[in-house]
């Protein structure tokens, strides 16, 4: 695969990013993640679990990202490849935002049940993750998920976040998707 040209300046033109969307609350959060990448030159295509669909819709991504949005292992694809496939070849970047427990215990242990934890196990090896994870703070604390975070770190993903502050679940602690802001300029500096 030959290198992508970069834009003028720090503009990411023509590098992929393959943001995965999960079950959290915060998914709506990447709607604004996906629009912002977008304006900014990236070819973001959105993956959603079949959770994050019971908070946000994907035509939502759809529009944002102006690509089709992959939902199931099975969709519909034109051409021949599958498209986890087509997406772990292409991808420059999978940016996992919001990343729950279950997701990143998933990728920790290598379980591949839906579209998006089977490109994160088929990902071409040039292409950096980016997680940003979202849950309750007993979640966070809880040492199974500390050790799947630093499974994930020692296998070279870098995490973002979570910020402190009121969560959804009534709690207030650290748990938060970190800023949207902060999580696409970190994004666009991978990809430079």
């Amino acid at each position: 695969m030959s290198p992508k040209p970069q834009g003028a300046g720090s503009k990411p033109s023509g590098r992929t990013i393959v943001l995965g969307v999960t079950g959290s609350i915060a998914a709506y959060k990447a709607a604004d993640l996906a629009s912002r990448l977008t304006r900014e030159g990236a070819d973001v295509h959105v993956v959603m679990t079949a959770d994050a669909m019971r908070f946000i819709t994907p035509l939502a991504f759809k529009t944002l990202s102006r690509h089709p949005v992959v939902t199931d292992l099975y969709d519909e694809e034109e051409g021949w490849k599958p498209a986890h496939i087509r997406l772990a070849d292409e991808a420059d970047l999978l940016l996992i935002a919001p990343a729950t427990a279950n997701n990143i215990a998933k990728l920790a242990h290598g379980l591949a049940d839906d579209a998006l934890t089977c490109i994160a196990l088929a990902l071409n090896p040039k292409a950096k993750v980016l997680i940003a994870p979202a849950m309750n703070g007993k979640m966070w604390s809880h040492p199974a998920t500390r050790q799947n975070l630093a499974t994930l770190k020692a296998r070279g993903a870098e995490l973002i976040g979570p910020e402190e502050g009121m969560l959804s679940c009534g709690y207030e602690g650290l748990g938060r998707l970190w800023g949207v802001e902060k999580i696409a300029a970190r994004a666009l500096e991978l990809l430079v």
